[in-house]
């Protein structure tokens, strides 16, 4: 997603899933495809480099898992803490909540 309405529309009523560390917010957008939005604040994660792995680990993750996926938009948002996964912690922990996301959007 790039423009500040479909990140407005997501905000509006959204179907959340959500750690200490991440939250999730969806909301189905009538294409046939998922769509991914990030939101990594400065406030929880203090230096570019973080927020940058932080990015490349979502981006992967959704990447091999957007099949799975149902037509939603998708906004990702970091919480404090999140910078203090490894790699591997912060994808298993979003394996958890994309499919905590196709559980409530489909059933």
């Amino acid at each position: 997603m790039l423009t500040p309405e479909q990140f407005k529309n997501v905000f509006k009523d959204p179907i959340p899933a959500s750690s200490p560390h991440i939250t999730i917010l969806a909301k189905p957008n009538g294409l046939t495809h998922p769509r991914l939005g990030l939101a990594i604040p400065k406030k929880h994660i203090k230096r570019a480099v973080g927020r940058n792995r932080i990015r490349r680990v979502v981006r992967e993750s959704f990447r091999t898992r957007q099949h799975q996926l149902p037509a939603v938009d998708l906004v990702v948002i970091a919480k404090g803490g999140s910078g203090d996964l490894s790699n591997e912690e912060l994808a298993k922990l979003l394996g958890k909540l994309w499919q905590r996301i196709v559980r409530r959007c489909n059933g």
